[in-house]
């Protein structure tokens, strides 16, 4: 082939070596815009895995990246005068230049043609000078190939909220180094890291309010750099910060990041009669912010996934098809866990409350990529010690986070493991039955420290399903009665939750293994909601509730919460969540009202805290209350992660314990972002901005999920849902997998505890 690399960075030069070694017939020409040997910027960063893979596909380049590399294993956090430090992370610092060196050395010594000092305007009549079959876009952040066919790439470029300026300094730092200076504005944030023997990368950002505070925006190149070493003076001994990029005029040279995510990946034009596809690698496809690792590390991986598909696909066609089919969904995996990374550092004032110890725990796990159990792999010691001083236990071992007791007004719940809220629809009439005893009972068993019943309706139009339960009468609270007082017998301490909520728009639909969210063939009962919007095209259009109809369903809601305490539950939670009837009332999506009960935020949310009130003025005042919100809607025009924030503050101030942090099902136009614990950053930005206590729920379904979630400050529990319908006894064996013993199993199970012990003993040791 003749390949075309428009751009000589990591992503062009290491793409033209490896398919040269690929194919030494294959003639390969890169052209670059700077000076041969030129570059800017100061250090990047590789993991050791990805130092792995360049050992992988070409030994000879990686051996002289690994002799220039500076290793380091520690990370080292400065914060509020203290600092903490843990080993075992596996790093590697290396020059840009050198590295952009060694690239094109090698480059050279292979045959590949390199051509400096073009400035590629057009990139079909440069494709045509050399007869290229194909031309390989890795121009850059900017890239003028990806904006030319922008129509095909469908770039998204959102600039992050931050302020960085990249420097040096011949500070050698011997740790990854993160120091963290409150100004009387807010927050500024260094990374620095050590990538020579006498040089070190220096980053200084910050939130653009406080830049702009500051009159950085104001002030020259030289003035901007004296504000920063005068800031982290203490951290520099007196050495000096360097800028190379004197090309850039005053304070230009401070950035916002733009993470880039394109639709597609290749482009084919016709140039000179055939066919060329072009192709986007490096940053001019995708970026990844520099506080989880490097560009060049995805530029480099880039070029070896698509030297893998043109060695496995000899049809040049399909081997792009598969680059971008496998490469695209990893490049994003890596960006969901850079973009939590990101708001991490763009809200270090939400964690400033944080002590140092835990303050260092949720940064380290702050991308949710790195868990509790990989901490214990990288730092066995300094682990240990974190989970004693997270449990405030000195003279005897510390449980597990997940298995760390809290208490919540005057109920003591014995660990952080809840069983959701999962409907069963298996009731009759409203009425639980025995399979609700067998199956909440059975999960009662199971060592979480609470189990909440499904969504149970106030009323019987209130109910998703003729197969969901009630509480509007006496029988039906007898027979809630019948399953707590079993759990409550039998259960080792464990908490019986009741969640009472209306079905609103989305009721009077058929059962969950029909066809869910449909209306019911035949019977099917008139719908309320805040506005006449139905849920979907096939749904019944709601009526919108009248002040009488508020004022009924209020009171069934109170009379609910009567029959709960009667039967003896220890937690309400009130559901206004997923487009039931009181979320239809939050979401501007579904509440069209023009009443004091629509329009502003607070408006929306005025019915939803009536309720709440009148309920928690009737439950009683020892015994917690929580509610369960949409943290986002998903959707455009619907309520974002701010608007969840202002939504608990409210809730905060009527008296809630606790915010059970959902989102989406408000509308079937919703488009999550779906990943491993994809909810808990709202439950997380939640409780640490405005101080309540959160329930995280959503894709977790790991124990070193919940410890990681838990240790971090995350949230205060974790609600488990798919995996305790798989296990009902999921926190008895998660502890057992764990080898801890800081849960109670049920006195019948013992002997089945002890050979299970055993048995995952035996098994990690083997």
């Amino acid at each position: 082939m003749r390949i075309l690399c428009l751009g000589g960075g990591p992503a062009g030069l290491y793409f033209a070596l490896l398919m040269k070694l690929q194919n030494p017939a294959n003639q390969i020409t890169v052209v670059e815009r700077n000076r041969p040997f030129d570059t800017f910027g100061w250090g990047v960063v590789l993991s050791d895995q990805t130092l792995g893979n360049l050992r992988a596909a070409d030994p000879v380049s990686a051996q002289l990246i690994g002799d220039a590399f500076n290793h380091w294993d520690d990370v080292e956090v400065f914060f509020k005068g203290r600092s903490v430090r843990s080993g075992g992370h596996g790093f590697c610092g290396i020059g840009r230049k050198r590295l952009l060196n060694i690239l094109q050395e090698r480059c050279i010594a292979l045959g590949v043609e390199l051509v400096f000092e073009t400035d590629v305007q057009d990139d079909q009549v440069m494709a045509a000078k050399y007869q290229a079959d194909i031309v390989i876009a890795s121009d850059g952040l900017n890239s003028r190939i990806r904006n030319r066919y922008a129509d095909t790439f469908k770039p998204d470029i959102d600039l992050r909220a931050c302020r960085f300026v990249w420097l040096g300094t011949h500070k050698t730092f011997d740790a990854f180094t993160f120091a963290f200076e409150q100004t009387e504005h807010g927050w500024f944030a260094a990374h620095a890291y050590k990538f020579d023997d006498n040089t070190s990368t220096f980053i200084v950002e910050t939130p653009e309010a406080v830049w702009k505070a500051h009159g950085l925006d104001q002030m020259s190149q030289e003035e901007g750099i004296t504000f920063c070493k005068k800031l982290f003076a203490k951290y520099l001994d007196g050495n000096a910060l360097m800028n190379n990029a004197t090309h850039v005029r005053g304070s230009a040279i401070w950035i916002r990041f733009p993470r880039v995510v394109c639709e597609h990946w290749v482009h084919h034009e016709n140039i000179g009669g055939k066919d060329v596809p072009i192709v986007l690698m490096g940053d001019a496809a995708h970026t990844a912010h520099f506080s989880i690792g490097s560009g060049t590390k995805l530029a480099l991986e880039d070029a070896i996934e698509l030297t893998q598909c043109f060695a496995q696909t000899p049809e040049p066609a399909k081997a792009l098809e598969t680059y971008e089919a496998l490469r695209s969904v990893e490049v994003l995996k890596i960006q969901n866990a850079a973009r939590n990374s990101t708001e991490w550092f763009e809200n270090v004032d939400r964690y400033s409350g944080l002590d140092v110890e835990q303050f260092f725990y949720s940064l380290l796990t702050r991308s949710q990529r790195i868990s509790h159990e990989n901490l214990r792999v990288r730092d066995a010691s300094w682990l240990h010690g974190y989970e004693q001083w997270l449990a405030k236990s000195a003279d005897q071992p510390a449980p597990p986070p997940m298995l760390l007791p809290l208490k919540v007004r005057e109920l003591q719940l014995k660990n952080r493991i809840v069983v959701s809220p999962m409907a069963t629809y298996s009731a009759v009439d409203g009425m639980p039955q025995d399979f609700h005893l067998v199956h909440l009972g059975a999960r009662a068993l199971g060592g979480a420290a609470m189990v909440f019943v499904e969504m149970t309706a106030p009323c019987p139009e209130g109910r998703i399903t003729p197969g969901c339960p009630g509480l509007w009468n006496e029988e039906q609270m007898l027979a809630w009665k019948r399953i707590v007082d079993f759990a409550h017998r039998s259960g080792e301490g464990v908490a019986m939750g009741m969640q009472l909520g209306h079905s609103g728009p989305k009721g009077s639909t058929q059962l969950g293994w029909e066809t869910p969210d449909e209306p019911l063939p035949a019977g099917n009962w008139p719908l309320l909601a805040a506005s006449a919007v139905s849920y979907g095209p096939t749904n019944a259009v709601p009526v919108a509730m009248t002040r009488d109809d508020m004022a009924r369903i209020k009171a069934q809601f109170v009379q609910s919460a009567r029959y709960a305490a009667q039967a003896g539950f220890d937690w309400l939670e009130l559901h206004c969540a997923h487009g039931y009837l009181l979320s239809s009332f939050i979401t501007p999506l579904t509440n069209q009202r023009s009443d004091e009960y629509g329009g502003s935020l607070e408006n929306r949310c005025r019915y939803p805290l009536e309720v709440f009130e009148a309920i928690r003025a009737v439950w009683p005042t020892h015994l917690p209350m929580s509610v369960r919100i949409s943290a986002h809607d998903w959707a455009p025009g619907g309520n974002t992660a701010d608007d969840a924030v202002a939504i608990a503050r409210l809730f905060k101030v009527a008296g809630c314990d606790f915010i059970d942090v959902s989102s989406g099902q408000t509308t079937r136009d919703a488009k999550p972002v779906y990943g491993r614990m994809y909810q808990t950053p709202f439950a997380d930005r939640i409780r640490n901005e405005v101080g309540i206590r959160t329930i995280a729920v959503g894709a977790i379904s790991e124990v070193d999920h919940v410890n990681s979630i838990i240790a971090a400050g995350r949230a205060d529990l974790c609600a488990i849902a798919r995996p305790h319908l798989a296990d009902p006894a999921w926190t008895l064996h998660e502890a057992a997998k764990l080898q801890s013993r800081a849960v109670d199993w049920p006195r019948q199970y013992l002997s089945g505890r002890d050979q299970l012990y055993r048995e995952l003993s035996k098994q990690k040791q083997a």
